[in-house]
């Protein structure tokens, strides 16, 4: 499209930024799925402490995801990051900080929904294994967690997208992500449109190559039933 100045997008003019831009793919990767394993992993202790009859436990969950669910993510990042060497005298690095919040916030929200798949899990087969013997946490792992996993892998595909987009607030804190390289290349060159939109077509291409890998994974648990 042609104006008064000319060319309205000039795609060539962040060639040369390309490679530069594109590097931050395997920061944003890494990002997402370190916050993620270990998200996923706090979230699962959570439900278990939801559904404990253990008050103190049950309680702290509840607090926990209360807390997490209630404030803003880019507050809890910004506490993290900012306010939290004030208490501890160490200032932790902006990738880290940023997967200690991700991580934290993630458990609180897919703590609900490995709650709910564990409750959706017929009660039958607790009084089967509570018959044989079998121990809690063994009948947990073995039997239970493998059902629930399964019966909410969509929902748990939606928390990592989620997660996987709004890995962009880290460049708030200085993290060389995606979008971070984004903002340096706008401002080396005066131009917003032609990175913002690169960047975003690679969020685009990223999410829906992972959408397409966990439909795949999940007509495969289903074909296993």
């Amino acid at each position: 499209m042609l104006g008064q100045t000319g060319l309205v997008l000039d795609f060539s003019k962040i060639v040369p930024s390309i490679p530069f831009i594109l590097q931050g793919i395997f920061i944003t990767l890494a990002f997402t799925l370190v916050s993620a394993v270990i998200g996923f992993t706090w979230g699962t202790i959570l439900s278990i402490f939801k559904i404990s009859n253990i008050k103190p436990l049950k309680w702290f969950a509840d607090f926990y995801t209360s807390i997490f669910r209630g404030t803003p993510l880019i507050l809890q990042l910004a506490i993290i990051y900012y306010a939290t060497p004030q208490i501890i005298g160490y200032a932790i690095p902006a990738f880290q900080a940023g997967v200690i919040a991700f991580a934290l916030n993630s458990a609180a929200y897919s703590s609900e929904t490995i709650r709910g798949g564990i409750l959706a899990v017929d009660k039958g087969q607790r009084e089967a294994a509570m018959t044989l013997g079998v121990s809690y946490p063994l009948f947990m792992w073995d039997i239970i967690l493998p059902q629930a996993f399964k019966n909410i892998l969509p929902a748990l595909v939606n928390e990592s997208i989620a997660l996987l987009k709004d890995s962009s607030l880290v460049s708030t804190i200085g993290t060389q992500d995606l979008m971070r390289r984004a903002d340096i290349v706008r401002a080396e060159k005066f131009i917003y449109f032609e990175p913002y939109l690169f960047v975003g077509l690679i969020y685009y291409v990223m999410i829906t190559g992972f959408t397409l890998v966990a439909q795949r994974l999940e007509l495969r648990m289903r074909k296993s039933d």
